[in-house]
This record gives structure tokens, sequence and C-alpha cells, in this order.
């Protein structure tokens, strides 16, 4: 059977203007898009046309994958332009320590300033990608949350000195991420110190009195 696909024009436009609409299929968020000097336009994925425009989105838990392509992406859009800001949108419970410290530090090598922006949770690894935004360009939405803590580990059954190790280098991580939030925040390794001891959420007017963001959205 021929399948049938929607065509919808814009009244007043030239053949060569106006976008061509072809079904969206269900469940995947697509946008139009044009490329220059084709005369249609085909469905994209609204994240790549988001792209285009140098905003980036970590709306999940930060594993390898994730952090790859994010990196990747910054790392392009630098190259491709180094003098137009980057955007990243955070709504994210946090996850592998290792993958989180690495966007933070593409964040920072990167030449284009990373505006981060806070919309729903920005937890634990996805606090420490907030917080290592541009200063001055850190935004949590009024409604958002912002939750910090120290690193954890899931010790699994094996010979006491692999245990030893595995927790001397959770000690090096807590370091690190401790020097990253005094830094970043303005706070002493004192107050750094005692917040990081439990789960400490806060609101985003508390998020920017603490100085993990800068601004808080209206």
């Amino acid at each position: 059977m021929k399948t049938i696909k929607p065509i919808i024009t814009f009244p007043h436009q030239s053949k060569a203007e106006y976008f061509v609409f072809l079904l969206m299929p269900i469940g995947v968020p697509k946008v139009p898009f044009r490329i220059p000097g084709e005369e249609d336009a085909s469905w994209v994925d609204v994240y790549n046309r988001l792209y285009r425009e140098r905003v980036l989105f970590l709306g999940q838990e930060v594993d390898s994958e994730i952090s790859n392509q994010l990196i990747g992406l910054m790392v392009y859009l630098s190259i491709e332009d180094d003098t137009q800001d980057l955007y990243l949108f955070i709504n994210s419970p946090g996850g592998w320590v290792i993958s989180g410290v690495a966007i933070y530090d593409t964040m920072q090598f990167v030449i284009p300033d990373v505006h981060t922006i806070c919309m729903g949770l920005a937890a634990s690894m996805g606090s420490l990608i907030l917080v290592g935004g541009e200063i001055t360009k850190r935004i949590a939405f009024p409604h958002a949350r912002v939750m910090i803590h120290q690193p954890a580990a899931s010790f699994s059954e094996g010979k006491t000195g692999e245990f030893i190790l595995e927790a001397k280098e959770l000690l090096k991580l807590r370091e690190t991420i401790t020097r990253v939030y005094v830094q970043r925040t303005g706070k002493s390794l004192w107050v750094v110190s005692e917040d990081l001891e439990r789960d400490v959420f806060m609101s985003a007017t508390e998020a920017q009195a603490h100085g993990i963001v800068d601004l808080v959205g209206v």
C-alpha cells in the first residue's frame, strides 16, 4: 500500500522558501530543518537542531556515553567557532564521578565560555558540572533543586588490599571535588568539607547564596 505523506506549506512564500512537513514519527522529538541549498525540509532530531545553535543538554545520569558525547560536541563547536558561547542545560541526578570530572575539565579547556543552566535537578556530579560553568554565567530556574555530597563507592567482594586501594582512590576523588567547589563557589574549605559530609539539598536561591549559581532565572 502506498503511504501518503501530508504536506503543509506556508502561504505567501515561494516554492523555494516553504518548509515541507512530513509526518513526524510518534514519540521522537523532531523538527523540520532545511539544509542550505536544498528546496525541501526534512525532520531532524530536536537536540541535533539545537546543537547547531550551540545548545547542549545533560538530561540523564552521568555515564561514559553521555560524557563522551558532550565532550565531543564541546570540542567540535569550539573548533568551529571559538568566539560564541556554549549553553549547557542540566537536569541530572548525578552519576559516575570520573565521567563527570571529564565533562568539567573539558568545560575549562574549551575556549568559549560555557553557560550552565539548571532545570529540574542538578544533584551529585550534576551539581559539579553546574558549578563548573563560567563564573557569572551559571543559572538555576526558580524551582530547580541542587544537591551536593561526597563521592561514594560500592565495595564489592574482594581482598582486603583491594578495599584499601579503593578507599584511597575515593579519598583522592573527594579531595579533588572539594577543591573544585572551594574554587568555584568562593566558600572556605571548612564550609565545603562540612557540606559534603551529607546530602545537602538547596533551592535555586540557596544555591545562589552558596555560590553554585550566579543567577536565578525568572
